[in-house]
């Protein structure tokens, strides 16, 4: 038998209802024997996350607020939910312990990690598996480091005591024992660790979508399913703006070639996208998605003889550096290269860092483009099949795109045009309508 390590949000674990639903899915298949969940979610609009309510008691106890009345709305969700589910667990004693290190200034991570501890203790007694604490297991170095063949090991030998087990999400502990939580994508980086260390057959990541989608449904309307992607093609899409998983989450299960199955709770049955240790060639699909953003400043020069200067890009990379300023795309020919960066990045200072181009690289002309969009077409099989870029331009050029700048990468995985701010939600429906509704 395989082992599968499933993981539910925030949103999967949010009540009564939801629980029901993840017990469904765990015991649909014997698998599934590790999972990993995060603290309760929204419940409904306006409702509030239970780690946002750990970090409220903190802030309150910071400025000498009284915190109980916000605690006690913790206590009484999960109050409510043990009463609802029927389990028999003392968190009376939980509360109680949690107070006292409110009381003893325990640190925003200790408080913030309270949210997944409480909640897997509950699952774990709903489901019949064991309750195993992260705590121990997930190390970081004392800088903050997560230490990857440390947390391994240690897993791997606990896991290895326990047939089946519920595990809390988004924290480990620091080599002074202290609670360390991961600043972001918590709950999801510890179930990629999880797959990793029991050598998971796949790790399932169960939310509120079935899967990601081929582009934003803020822009296309109704856009297709991504069923398979790799995590290279995954990459790039994240890369340029696209909502899916942190990088910090994949790389545990990516490092060990664990396929990841993003599912949806609330349906089941969908298959959801699954994420691929290598590219699949062939298929019907040409391109695996569509992603961009805005507001990006692309400074463009020109100088006779550019190529046989030495050195040249080095002083435009050391400018930036300067300005501790990061560049997002260096496209170039023999007498030109662009400078693509993000407006945040550039803070204001876009006027000194032309300045400094013209006076240390001394070029023959330099042309200064605000406002700009940057469009990713993403598909691995873009580089086998004939006509892909003539096919793109000319859509954008039938939807009356302007094209700025055309930037791909050696691996043929990506198609990145640059376009003015205005024309970024057209030029995006015209690649998906010519890409996948001509397709």
């Amino acid at each position: 038998m395989g082992i599968k390590v499933a993981k539910f949000g925030g949103s999967s674990v949010a009540d009564v209802i939801q629980l029901q639903k993840m017990k469904e899915i765990i015991y649909s298949d014997p698998e599934r024997r590790y999972v990993v969940v995060s603290a309760p979610g929204k419940r409904f609009e306006g409702d509030q996350k239970i780690t946002d309510l750990l970090y409220l008691c903190k802030t309150h106890m910071e400025n000498n607020l009284p915190y109980d009345q916000v605690f006690q709305v913790v206590v009484d969700r999960y109050v409510a939910v043990q009463f609802n589910l029927g389990v028999q667990v003392d968190l009376k004693k939980e509360f109680e312990d949690i107070k006292e290190h409110l009381k003893n200034d325990a640190s925003e991570d200790y408080i913030a990690s309270r949210g997944e501890y409480l909640n897997a203790i509950l699952i774990a007694a709903f489901l019949g598996f064991d309750f195993v604490d992260t705590e121990k297991l997930i190390k970081f170095d004392k800088n903050g480091k997560l230490l990857l063949e440390e947390t391994d090991k240690a897993i791997k030998d606990e896991l290895d005591k326990h047939e089946k087990a519920v595990l809390p999400g988004f924290y480990g502990s620091m080599p002074d024992g202290n609670i360390k939580t991961f600043s972001r994508g918590g709950s999801d980086i510890t179930g990629s660790l999880v797959a990793r260390a029991v050598g998971a057959d796949v790790y399932e990541n169960w939310t509120d979508v079935s899967g990601f989608l081929m582009a934003d449904p803020r822009i296309v309307k109704k856009p297709k399913q991504i069923e398979s992607i790799s995590y290279k093609e995954l990459r790039e899409l994240s890369y340029m703006g696209a909502s899916v998983l942190h990088e910090d989450a994949i790389y545990p299960a990516r490092s060990a070639n664990i396929p990841i199955n993003i599912r949806n709770t609330n349906r089941p049955e969908d298959k959801g996208t699954m994420i691929t240790a290598t590219e699949q060639p062939g298929g019907k699909q040409v391109i695996a998605g569509i992603a961009g953003s805005k507001d990006f400043t692309v400074i463009a020069l020109y100088k006779n003889m550019m190529s046989s200067e030495r050195g040249f890009v080095r002083r435009i990379l050391g400018i930036l550096d300067d300005y501790n300023i990061n560049f997002e795309h260096l496209p170039s020919g023999i007498d030109t290269v662009s400078v693509v960066m993000d407006n945040k990045s550039i803070g204001g200072r876009l006027d000194d860092v032309v300045e400094e181009f013209k006076s240390r690289l001394k070029p023959d002309s330099l042309d200064v483009y605000e406002n700009m969009a940057l469009i990713a077409t993403v598909g691995y099989n873009m580089s086998n099949k004939v006509g892909t870029s003539a096919k793109l331009f000319t859509a954008l050029g039938n939807a009356g795109v302007n094209i700025r700048m055309i930037d791909q990468g050696s691996s043929e995985m990506n198609i990145i045009v640059g376009v003015e701010n205005k024309d970024f939600e057209t030029a995006i429906r015209a690649i998906y309508d010519a890409f996948v509704v001509e397709d």
